[in-house]
């Protein structure tokens, strides 16, 4: 497996850990190691558990790659948004371990899981597209407005606001916060809480539940290349 995406395979869970520089910059390159473990996670019919390095999940795209050309920036949020509609309709369940900041495309990591966990400290949490002269993105829209509060999901999106790790429970981001010496072993337990379910029941239940915003986001896919493009 990639360095960028590190996958480690243990009682039936896979943990699926982003590195790539000291934002986890979300990258053409590591959207791929990432398809790449989601492939090999179906295959071991693992529970899959998401981290980053410690303090960060992810700041988001990586700014390089976003500023390099408008083809450069269109395709990879257009992977971007295709890896989001993936994890939320993923077969098996989807834990993120969020071990600090999540920014921009790392909340919407957040956003594309199944349980959130996050850390105590002055972490922020966020959609910060508004702020840094990005108008947000329509697939972006649709999945925040779906898995936000309603209050938080226009503070958010329009307005940019970022939450700590306690208001980002209650804006939806988060479903819990634990210590971060506890993160391990609390998406550990989650996950082997997880493991319990009827994987086929699981996977039919998720996809009648999102079913509408699924097909809002391939909608919004297609609306955002031809918007950007």
């Amino acid at each position: 497996m990639s360095e960028l995406v590190t996958y480690h395979l243990e009682d039936g869970i896979a943990t699926l850990t982003l590195s790539n520089g000291k934002v986890n910059a979300i990258s053409p390159d590591l959207i791929s190691a990432f398809n790449s473990a989601l492939d090999r996670a179906v295959q071991d019919r693992a529970v899959v558990i998401i981290t980053g390095q410690p303090g960060i999940l992810s700041g988001g795209y990586d700014l390089k790659v976003m500023t390099a050309s408008p083809q450069a920036a269109v395709s990879l949020v257009t992977a971007g948004s295709t890896l989001a509609r993936r994890l939320l309709s993923h077969p098996f369940p989807v834990i993120v371990a969020c071990p600090g900041h999540a920014v921009a495309k790392g909340a919407f990591l957040l956003l594309s899981a199944d349980y959130r966990i996050g850390v105590e400290g002055p972490f922020s949490i966020g959609l910060n597209e508004v702020q840094i002269g990005m108008t947000m993105h329509h697939a972006g829209i649709e999945l925040a407005r779906d898995r936000l509060r309603r209050s938080a999901f226009h503070r958010s999106v329009i307005n940019a606001e970022m939450f700590d790790p306690a208001s980002a429970v209650d804006a939806g981001f988060l479903d819990k916060v634990v210590p971060a010496e506890q993160l391990h072993a609390t998406a550990l337990a989650a996950a082997q809480q997880l493991k319990q379910l009827n994987m086929r029941a699981h996977k039919h239940t998720k996809l009648k539940v999102r079913k509408a915003l699924l097909e809002l986001l391939d909608d919004a896919i297609i609306r955002d290349q031809e918007h950007m493009g």
